[in-house]
């Protein structure tokens, strides 16, 4: 038994973020029902990376173990069929801008009348009020307006994305927290909620260290490439190899790592403090000094040592790890358009419940008939009607 199972969710979110947690939850057991456009889908169906058959694993991603049911919202019998499927949800999630379910009568206070006990939760870029509530925008928008663009990169160069969408994955889970939290309350007062869960909210709580820089000291951060503000050594370092490592050492750790690297032991430099006050020569040390190992040579002899290290993986090399490999992270799935597909496993071992399992993304409507059917009770005469007239 998986831990979610019999909560049904009713998912209108596209794209990543939203979709990003109702996948998660899909494969914890929730069943997900994903309302999409007739004949087009989730616009992300068509973004690449595409596959030889022409489904996309950007889609693939973010949309696991979900049912497809198209629906023509901008119908009226699209609305009522909407609103009927979420008076037997107990969770709706939807991305649209603020107003927009509303226009569609499927806003929080039409359904929660039929339903108290729904959880609903809007996760839009900018919340349900305050000035920027209209803005759209994307992944590195919300990276550049919080602060982390400003944050990410070297001190003589210009801005850098994070080289994930950090905003999208970390606006994902925090819709996932949104939802069980609402699930969890909802089993202790009987009643349902509306949770705003804003991308620009979740960006700005990220910034809790950098912001605490400023609380303390009044100063506003700045890039540091892979430097740590508050702790020496912590930063990447290359190798005589042109390999890259990255240490991250705290007091206990200097003596054993310059017996490593074969420096001298200074006492100035035997706290953090005093490393802060010498940042240039520590860091310039270290780099000569690891410029003359190999990495995998130096990076044995200081895990030996009991100093933090790791290499600077790709993405190939850590997908091929030994650890990754040993931990099952990496699944597969077999498509009935592009057959077998490999997958990253949602991240939960579960021990008194069955573990989450990659599950299949849908094809674009696959599930609509089943689903109508199974919660609404539609016969194949009012199927094929619906049909007929393009609502589904």
């Amino acid at each position: 038994m998986k831990p979610l199972a019999g909560v049904t969710i009713l998912d209108f979110s596209r794209v990543l973020a939203a979709p990003f947690a109702t996948q998660i939850l899909a494969e914890l057991g929730a069943s997900v029902i994903k309302i999409e456009r007739p004949g087009a889908g989730d616009e992300s169906r068509a973004w690449e990376p595409k596959l030889p058959h022409g489904e996309s694993a950007y889609f693939f991603a973010f949309n696991r173990g979900k049912r497809s049911l198209t629906l023509d919202l901008k119908s009226e019998r699209g609305q009522q069929l909407a609103r009927e499927l979420a008076a037997k949800a107990d969770v709706v999630v939807e991305n649209f801008l603020p107003g927009g379910m509303d226009k569609l009568g499927l806003g929080y206070e039409a359904l929660s009348a039929d339903n108290p006990g729904l959880v609903y939760v809007s996760n839009t870029g900018f919340g349900q009020h305050g000035p920027y509530r209209d803005r759209k925008g994307y992944d590195t928008i919300f990276q550049a307006l919080s602060g982390i663009m400003h944050l990410t990169g070297y001190p003589d160069g210009p801005p850098a994305k994070v080289g994930v969408p950090v905003s999208d994955l970390a606006a994902g889970l925090w819709t996932t927290i949104a939802i069980l939290t609402g699930l969890l309350g909802r089993g202790t007062s009987g009643r349902g909620a509306h949770v705003d869960v804003a991308m620009m909210d979740v960006q700005v709580s990220l910034l809790a260290l950098a912001a605490a820089r400023v609380f303390a000291f009044g100063e506003d951060p700045v890039r540091a490439g892979t430097q740590h503000p508050g702790r020496v050594p912590s930063a990447a370092f290359q190798c005589r190899d042109g390999r890259w490592l990255h240490l991250s050492a705290s007091d206990q750790h200097w003596a054993p790592l310059c017996r490593v690297l074969g420096l001298p032991d200074d006492p100035a430099l035997a706290t953090n403090a005093g490393r802060l006050a010498e940042r240039e020569r520590v860091v310039g040390d270290l780099r000569a000094a690891f410029a003359q190992r190999p990495r995998n040579e130096v990076v044995a002899a200081l895990r030996e040592a009991g100093v933090p290290v790791g290499e600077v993986n790709s993405v190939r090399e850590i997908l091929e790890d030994p650890n990754t490999v040993a931990r099952g992270m990496v699944g597969r799935f077999e498509h009935p358009r592009e057959g077998g597909f490999p997958a990253l496993r949602t991240p939960l071992r579960l021990d008194g419940f069955d573990d989450p399992e990659v599950a299949v993304p849908p094809v674009l409507g696959a599930d609509t008939e089943e689903v109508l059917a199974e919660y609404l009770g539609l016969d194949a005469e009012a199927l094929r009607g619906l049909r007929a007239e393009g609502v589904v």
